[in-house]
């Protein structure tokens, strides 16, 4: 068990930190009542200008900071919501496209925590605040504290009860829309696209990828013209040259160009280029070494795997390509092992720190069912990797995927305390 914060006049990170991470029992809480009475007692500090706001199954998060940091070159004072982090909470709220400072992120939790305390004394039928709704409410205080005038929010899931769907939202973007979360989210794709896409507001312009699934788009099409929205299908590649790693990459940026156009009303050649130039996304087909080439990315679906395994094979390798893997219980990993084997030489199978991570002799016998690669387990995440990289040899490339918690593990030292939730 998490130990609560201290009693103590003024909040640093670790108290933050503590209180947070105490939360995780909580879980998932779908419904708007109790976030929206959260924000009420705190002046809801979701009132911010310029809003756009990110839906998708794959994608979102590289949009969010895209959107950001073009609008941010475009001379705007810019504050992002994501999740999830990979170290610090913090890393969830960018002003400037840098993460929250930890004082000010510790006395927006405090002021949090504080009225997750009162509402729970006043409200108790309503159920104490989730991690997320705690850091929903955080985000927005920090953003409204550091006076942006315009706010990229990336939901957490799905759309139309998830506790981000509490903003007036100019600009609604669409990354993408698959078969994830059937249980909370829906059946199908068509089912998934209407809780996603309920975001969606009156006489707002609602921004899809072009690669959007049929049945999605339709539903797009739909809830646009009972909105009165305005719909955008953004074009395919680019429009400039991306630092980006990752040929899905380059969609993205071109989703998140047309979203800030959307907002903006036009854009200039040589801010696009300069946001371009200046993005690096963690965890997504980020490279964490060279000797051999180690990339870590978040794909955790089939789609996500498709792109990644696109990429994989770009990629210029000398020697052999070994994956390390870890899949939570709620995802398709056959559709990631059939896409992700027959790009590797070797796929070695680990447990995230998540305790809806798979086992690994799970993956490994799923593996040999589909007839994938070599295949072996080796539970410490960070143990995996070295042995993948022993592997994969000097002129070889290894990548780190299926999870972004598995991403996070790596990113911290071996035995750091996780803090992260779905």
């Amino acid at each position: 068990m998490v130990a609560q914060p201290e009693s103590r006049e003024d909040w640093g990170e670790r108290d933050a930190e503590s209180w947070l991470l105490s939360l995780e029992n909580f879980g998932i809480g779908f419904g708007l009542e109790r976030i929206e009475q959260l924000l009420e007692s705190l002046g809801n500090p979701e009132r911010l200008p310029a809003i756009v706001h990110v839906v998708g199954s794959n994608g979102k998060s590289s949009v969010t900071r895209m959107i950001a940091a073009i609008l941010g070159q475009h001379g705007l004072t810019v504050g992002a919501y994501l999740s999830p982090h990979f170290v610090s909470f913090n890393e969830r709220i960018l002003i400037g496209g840098a993460a929250c400072d930890g004082e000010h992120f510790a006395a927006a939790a405090q002021r949090t925590h504080a009225a997750a305390d009162q509402l729970q004394r006043d409200q108790p039928e309503l159920g104490p605040v989730t991690q997320f709704e705690a850091l929903t409410a955080i985000a927005f205080l920090a953003l409204r504290a550091a006076g942006v005038e315009a706010a990229v929010i990336e939901a957490g899931l799905g759309g139309r009860l998830d506790a981000t769907n509490v903003v007036d939202s100019v600009v609604q973007v669409c990354s993408g829309v698959g078969l994830e979360h059937t249980a909370l989210l829906g059946p199908t794709v068509e089912a998934i696209a209407r809780e996603k896409l309920a975001i969606v507001r009156p006489g707002g312009t609602l921004v899809v990828t072009a690669d959007l699934d049929p049945a999605a788009l339709a539903v797009a099409v739909d809830r646009s013209a009972q909105q009165g929205a305005r719909l955008v299908v953004a074009g395919r590649d680019a429009p400039a040259q991306l630092a980006a790693r990752g040929q899905f990459q380059r969609a993205n940026f071109a989703l998140a160009a047309a979203a800030a156009h959307a907002l903006l009303g036009s854009l200039d050649r040589a801010a696009l280029e300069r946001a371009a130039a200046g993005l690096v996304i963690p965890g997504r087909y980020e490279l964490a070494a060279s000797e051999p080439t180690t990339i870590f990315d978040g794909a955790h679906n089939g789609d996500g795997a498709v792109a990644l395994a696109a990429s994989l094979r770009l990629e210029r390798s000398a020697g052999r390509t070994v994956g390390c893997l870890s899949v939570l219980d709620d995802k398709d990993a056959k559709a990631m092992l059939s896409a992700l084997g027959p790009c590797s030489d070797e796929l070695i199978f680990t447990r995230a720190s998540h305790p809806r991570a798979l086992e690994p002799d799970v993956l490994a016998a799923l593996n040999q069912q589909l007839g994938g690669p070599l295949g072996r387990v080796v539970v410490p995440p960070h143990e995996a990797l070295e042995q993948a990289r022993a592997a994969a040899g000097s002129g070889g490339l290894v990548f780190a995927a299926g999870s972004l918690y598995l991403i996070a593990d790596l990113k911290r030292g071996p035995g750091a305390v996780a803090g992260s939730t779905p």
